[in-house]
Order: structure tokens, then sequence, then C-alpha cells
């Protein structure tokens, strides 16, 4: 009964803040699926990640405060822990990022940064089986995850620097 009463608060003010969220069997199966309870933080949690993947704990309290008012900054971090320690989120750590977290593991993708705004998007593996990349020299490790970072430009980034360096062209 608590498991109904929790999603269907979720599912309300989820979509009162324009939120689409994962259907009410699938949040249940993936928390169960993953040994945990269910219950609301865990749920609002993977709701907001679903929506804002490569989120910081930070833009997940953010989301999580309208459907959680008495949630705590350190209550999303616990929740955040948790989960990833269950499998169900993944921890990146891009260099000069706060860490963020999305929900898509186990297929050992990698990842854009702009440098200009930060936005982070995914990338598949080359070769598409983990690990896709291998090192030089292992020194007797058996690798199994390959994490790399891809930097550059994003296209809205590009489109802004080409439109600022057209309006200066055309104001000198």
């Amino acid at each position: 009964m608590f498991t109904e009463i929790c999603l269907e608060r979720i599912k309300t003010t989820a979509s009162l803040v324009g939120m689409q969220m994962a259907t009410d069997e699938v949040l249940v199966d993936t928390l169960r699926g993953a040994g945990l309870k269910v219950t609301e933080p865990r749920v609002a949690v993977l709701t907001a990640l679903d929506q804002n993947p490569h989120s910081d704990a930070d833009t997940v309290f953010t989301r999580v405060l309208p459907m959680l008012p008495g949630t705590s900054l350190q209550a999303v971090y616990g929740v955040l822990a948790a989960l990833t320690t269950a499998g169900l989120l993944r921890k990146i750590e891009p260099a000069g990022s706060s860490a963020l977290y999305e929900r898509r593991t186990g297929d050992n993708h990698h990842h854009l940064v702009c440098t200009e705004c930060s936005a982070v998007r995914d990338v598949d593996c080359v070769v598409g089986a983990a690990p896709c990349l291998t090192p030089s020299e292992a020194g007797g490790f058996t690798v199994h995850t390959a994490e790399v970072n891809f930097w550059g430009v994003c296209p809205d980034c590009q489109n802004a620097l080409n439109n600022s360096h057209t309006h200066t062209k055309e104001t000198s």
C-alpha cells in the first residue's frame, strides 16, 4: 500500500511541475530488482535523472524538491550514493566539474563534454564491448571498464561563438 501511495504522490507532483516519469511498474521493478526498498526519495531521484541525465546533486535536489518539499540536499546525496552503489546510477566526474549522475549503466559508454557550457552527451563505445579500449600496459590489472571523456565545443556553443564573431566583424 505504501508503494502505491508513494508513487501516486510522486507522479502527481511530477506532472504538476512538467516532468514525465517512467511507469510505476518500471520504477518499482528497478528498485526491487536491485534489492532496494521502494521509497519516495528513491523514486523522486530516479524520476529526476530520467528527465535530466548528467545532473549534479544540486540539480537533482532542485528537481526533487517540488515532489518532496521536506527533503534535504544531504538526503539526496544519500539516495544518489545508495543508487550508485546498487548499480542503478552511474557517477561520472569530468575534470573541473561536480560529480554527475545518470541512469544509463552497464554498457561502458563514454561522454562528450563541452568546454564552453559543460553540456554532456553520451557516446557509445567505438568497439561496443567493455572495455572498448585497452591500455598499452595494464600492469597486471584485469581491465573491465574504460572511461573516456571527449572534450570539445557543442553545436549550440559553436553557433553562439560564430554569431558573436560575425557580430563583432559587422560592428568593426
